[in-house]
């Protein structure tokens, strides 16, 4: 599968578009999605992503477009697991509903940076040592076996108390209090970390984590570096908008653990 360097570009290019499309359009200003809005934005990303399977078909070829759709399939059913986490930890910080859409979508943004700089190292690898395919499914099945184990167990965890949480507040200052949107304010006459910093530095570590799972899986479709950062930049597309659509339905989703452990 040839990609000129112009292609390249271009794809870059137009998903840091969208990126700054959701920027300067949906979060500058702090509101709550209501469920219309949340819906027709998730269906627009969708179907931008199925547009660009077609380009791939016409471009290349049925096969190329089967491992792009499988790809993007199998990264978007992952990346629900990542948003009920995220459900998790923003509960534990008690973030404010209308600053909830800022926090996801540098969620979304350290998500796609952290994963396109693994995918290319998994690319790299993957050409140089065959044997690096054993270790992605080492890991995969690690973490199915996370999962089961998780939802076997009755022991309940704060998502939010995390390795990187308690480095943050040992080194730096750090308020209670949310001022607004604000990442640092003002307390006591000194300049101090907000609740709204530590949540986002609590999601982007979390989702390199996930990273680990969701990079392997796609490899394991496809060993095409362009369609693989394709599949996962579409996947990441339209998160926020997914993570208000299935708000409130965390206890309902029994089984998705168990569901994501079998995919995995």
């Amino acid at each position: 599968m040839e990609v000129s360097l112009t292609v390249w570009i271009v794809t870059i290019a137009a998903i840091v578009g969208l990126l700054l499309f959701d920027y300067v359009f949906h979060v500058r200003k702090a509101h709550e999605p209501q469920l219309k809005e949340a819906a027709i934005w998730s269906a627009i990303y969708v179907g931008i992503a199925l547009l660009f399977g077609l380009y791939v078909l016409f471009q290349w070829g049925g096969l190329y477009a089967g491992e792009y759709y499988a790809g993007y399939i199998t990264e978007k059913a992952l990346s629900v697991d990542n948003l009920f986490v995220f459900l998790i930890i923003m509960a534990s910080f008690k973030v404010p509903r209308a600053d909830q859409q800022k926090v996801l979508l540098f969620g979304i943004t350290f998500a796609l940076i952290a994963r396109t700089a693994l995918i290319f190292v998994g690319a790299g690898l993957i050409n140089q040592f065959a044997w690096v395919f054993y270790l992605f499914g080492l890991i995969l099945l690690l973490t199915a076996g996370s999962l089961i184990k998780g939802e076997l167990s009755d022991s309940a965890h704060d998502e939010a108390d995390n390795f990187i949480i308690r480095t943050a507040k040992r080194f730096m200052h750090t308020s209670d209090e949310y001022d607004g949107d604000k990442l640092f304010t003002i307390e006591n006459g000194k300049k101090v970390m907000t609740p709204m910093l530590l949540v986002m530095v609590a999601i982007g570590g979390t989702d390199v984590l996930f990273a680990l799972d969701s990079i392997p899986a796609i490899f394991g479709l496809t060993q095409q570096t362009y369609l693989v950062f394709t599949a996962v930049a579409f996947s990441l597309m339209g998160l926020r908008q997914l993570y208000f659509l299935i708000d409130g339905l965390l206890d309902r989703l029994i089984y998705l653990s168990w569901g994501l452990a079998i995919i995995l």
